[in-house]
């Protein structure tokens, strides 16, 4: 039971080291992942139907 109990401690330990994102620098990264993911979702798109409407026309 000692083992578990120590484990435990290490545990709440190493979670006190990590250095958490603030608020601010959180929304600001998730923004930019969006707007990026987005950006390339479009320019993807945008690839396949010029792909699709030049293969028709052939």
């Amino acid at each position: 039971m000692s083992k578990i109990v120590d484990y435990f401690k290490g545990v709440r330990k190493e979670i006190s080291r990590i250095k958490w994102t603030s608020k601010k620098d959180l929304l600001k990264y998730s923004i930019s992942t969006i707007v990026f993911m987005l950006f390339f979702g479009v320019f993807f798109y945008a690839i396949d139907l010029l792909v699709a409407l030049l293969r028709s026309n052939l």
